[in-house]
């Protein structure tokens, strides 16, 4: 086989961005998938960190496997893309007496559902919300959601993850005194090329863009070095279409999601379209969570909190959404969803409701299932496969 370097790496990618997710799911589907949930272990919740199922695709059951691992906080969960390795933000005020969140890194051990303790470090900031891996798992990345910051991280050939090697502090404020006091990094996604790395930041309404050298993790502002929301709008999510020409961003403070076009070649992002996750005569509280997209692209589902949704989008060629349905998420405040490996199922992470529900999807209309099956487990935050 061809040793995969970053130029053919760069020329595979911008064909079939997400070709090594597929090959990965075909290489596994036959397997029983692990499922690993993130959760919240505060405020006495009564979890103890990571969680972990098994997976029965047939009848869309989840089998409790225990406790993976312990960890403090460990709200959002990543995989590298052999499955071999998860990362996990710990949000966190304080680590290691330091006012800082942290990044921990375990070894996935498949025939015993547990997750193996490689190491933790340091995020630079507070509030540890969100960790992402690039495309070659050579590096990680995490959005410090109190402390308004994003940092860079090197990952070793086993799996241990380095200090830092690329931090960025922001400043500054939007005009909802009350969510957008300050900064507040939300998400950290990686470009389907592996070029870029782009941080939303719900505090200042936008996204920050930067070129990524995955050789050493490092990271350096692009020009334009961000994207702007409409002021207020809050972006929290974010997902690219398969084809890498889209992006949909899902903006917490309005419920909405944009429909944005992606210029790989500048790394820079123009809105198409916008669209509201919930009813025009609906004025009550609400807050846009989550979204993803079927590996055909043709369809995407977004879960909205408060008005406690699952919304379904048909997906047309020039990226544009078209609603399907608005239904139940099966629970109250989703904080989560997923499409299992082989998309006949929507997963949802029903935090307050301390629940998983799962509902069968029609994977030619795209239509989901008006109610599903629910899997008990305290404050889930983040479902990951492996």
């Amino acid at each position: 086989m061809r040793k995969l370097t970053r130029r053919t790496f760069v020329q595979w990618a911008a064909t079939a961005p997400l070709a090594r997710e597929v090959l990965g799911s075909q290489k596994r589907e036959e397997e029983k998938r692990l499922l690993f949930v993130g959760t919240q272990t505060i405020h006495g919740s009564g979890s103890r960190g990571i969680y972990a199922y098994h997976w029965d695709p047939e009848g869309g059951e989840l089998q409790a496997a225990g406790l993976a691992a312990e960890s403090e906080n460990p709200t959002f969960l990543a995989v590298d893309p052999d499955a071999k390795y998860l990362y996990a933000a710990n949000e966190l005020e304080r680590f290691e007496g330091q006012a800082s969140g942290a990044v921990s890194a375990f070894a996935v051990d498949r025939a015993t559902a547990k997750l193996k303790p490689i190491n933790q470090v340091l995020a630079l900031g507070t509030g540890t919300c969100h960790v992402a891996v690039d495309h070659l798992g050579r590096a990680a990345f995490c959005a410090n959601y109190a402390g308004g910051s994003a940092s860079s991280f090197v990952i070793t050939y086993n799996g241990q993850i380095t200090d830092p090697v690329s931090h960025f502090q922001y400043r500054g404020h939007g005009p909802n005194p009350s969510r957008q006091e300050a900064p507040h990094a939300h998400r950290v996604t990686v470009s389907p090329d592996n070029r870029f790395l782009l941080v939303n930041d719900l505090g200042l309404d936008c996204i920050h863009i930067y070129h990524l050298n995955d050789a050493n993790a490092k990271l350096t502002a692009n020009n334009p070095a961000q994207w702007n929301a409409t002021p207020g709008f809050g972006p929290r999510a974010l997902r690219f279409h398969p084809n890498g020409r889209f992006a949909y961003c899902v903006h917490e403070l309005v419920s909405k999601v944009e429909v944005l076009e992606w210029d790989r070649d500048n790394g820079t992002l123009k809105s198409l379209q916008k669209v509201s996750l919930i009813p025009e005569d609906y004025h009550g509280e609400t807050t846009g969570a989550d979204i993803v997209l079927t590996r055909s692209g043709h369809f995407a589902y977004a879960a909205n909190r408060d008005y406690d949704c699952l919304v379904s989008f048909e997906v047309a060629r020039d990226g544009r959404l078209t609603m399907l349905a608005r239904g139940s998420c099966g629970g109250k405040v989703p904080r989560h969803l997923t499409l299992d490996p082989t998309e006949r199922w929507v997963l949802v992470a029903n935090e307050q409701s301390d629940r998983i529900t799962v509902f069968a999807r029609d994977e030619k209309t795209g239509k989901v299932a008006e109610t599903g099956k629910d899997f008990p487990i305290p404050k889930p935050q983040c479902l990951v496969w492996a």
